[in-house]
């Protein structure tokens, strides 16, 4: 009897991944006073990529989602870093 090998109605194999080894690893440890200079600069390029997109000239419009996504994490960091220096100023008393 014969194979089909038509590409059609084969699907690949699913393989799924370890939960253990998709988590991130903490890359730098910034203080408060640097990532508020990251969010300046994210908020501005996400600004320019609004207007570039409202005139048309933005070829990927993925990426006002991503810039938006990554202002928020920022957020998040500097709520984070004024929680642990919080923290430790009242350990200290």
């Amino acid at each position: 009897m014969a194979v089909n090998n038509s590409k059609a109605g084969a699907k690949a194999p699913v393989v799924k991944a370890n939960k253990a080894s998709v988590t991130k690893a903490a890359t730098e440890v910034k203080t408060v006073e640097q990532l508020n200079n990251d969010l300046v600069a994210a908020v501005a390029e996400n600004l320019e990529s609004r207007r570039s997109h409202r005139m048309g000239e933005l070829v990927n419009p993925h990426v006002l989602t991503i810039q938006r996504k990554n202002i928020a994490r920022i957020h998040t960091a500097i709520a984070a870093a004024i929680r642990t220096e919080a923290e430790s100023i009242k350990e200290d008393k």
